[in-house]
């Protein structure tokens, strides 16, 4: 028996703003999704777009949204899900991640 856990689901407000902001991008415009050493806490996530994957890279296809994973990054957002939440004063991509093992008090970084 093969059990297997999706890298990276996205809620309908994450697909749904995904959608809006590559809508802007030329066609085929997709988003690299890694994490990199930064913050309080070590590590934080980070998002740019791309044309095409980097080589060994995971990718979700939903529609016409194309996100890339960096492998490097996949041990550490695996069985995550990505939201997008608008707020009073703020707006933007959050992960609920079931690999942190804490957060540092600003919220820009964690550790697992």
């Amino acid at each position: 028996m093969t059990i297997s856990k999706k890298i990276l689901t996205l809620t309908s407000n994450a697909f749904e703003r995904l959608s809006l902001v590559l809508s802007d991008k030329p066609q085929g415009t997709g988003l690299r999704i890694g994490v990199k050493t930064k913050g309080c806490s070590g590590l934080s996530y980070t998002m740019v777009y791309a044309s095409e994957p980097e080589p060994f890279d995971d990718v979700i296809e939903e529609g016409h949204v194309r996100i890339f994973i960096d492998p490097k990054a996949v041990f550490y957002i695996l069985g995550s899900e990505m939201d997008y939440v608008q707020q009073d004063v703020s707006s933007g991509f959050i992960f609920k991640n079931p690999n942190e093992k804490g957060k540092c008090g600003c919220g820009k970084s964690f550790y697992a």
